[in-house]
């Protein structure tokens, strides 16, 4: 059985939508939003926000392919809060489409945030990642569904 369930070529996976309060997806990483990763105004930077969930996705993508992968395309990313010094950041990731040599995945992004004995989750980011199968060669692979 694959990594992420059974999954079949060129059909639409359901990709419902998270509640407010839950994640949905595998969860791919956890790391600690650190201070070197801010921007000029405090917050964590989108980028290194942005480079988080490339690898959470390319996790879930290479173990669902049995091998390399490599981003194509991020077709959609939304902000919807900023990432505090402090949170955990946890990243969700779904398989929504898989293709003869890539696939679609949608990575949420989590955190956890902990204030004075209170201790809050809440999805800061989302957005939809293509992957595309490689061998040795860096050549386009077709993805086995076995």
């Amino acid at each position: 059985m694959r990594p992420h369930g059974s999954v079949a070529r060129e059909e639409n996976m359901s990709n419902k939508p998270s509640s407010p309060s839950t994640p949905h997806g595998v969860l791919a990483i956890r790391t600690l939003a650190m201070p070197a990763n801010t921007n000029t105004g405090g917050n964590i930077f989108g980028g290194w926000l942005l480079s988080q969930m490339d690898v959470a996705g390319g996790i879930t993508a290479a173990e669902f392919a049995r091998g390399r992968v490599a981003t194509v395309a991020i077709n959609a990313m939304e902000f919807h809060c900023p990432v505090l010094v402090g949170d955990v950041l946890s990243c969700h990731v779904d398989i929504v489409k898989v293709g003869r040599t890539s696939l679609k995945t949608h990575v949420e992004a989590w955190v956890k945030r902990l204030r004075e004995g209170h201790v809050e989750e809440i999805k800061v980011t989302e957005g939809d990642f293509v992957f595309v199968a490689l061998n040795a060669k860096g050549e386009k692979r077709v993805i086995s569904q076995e």
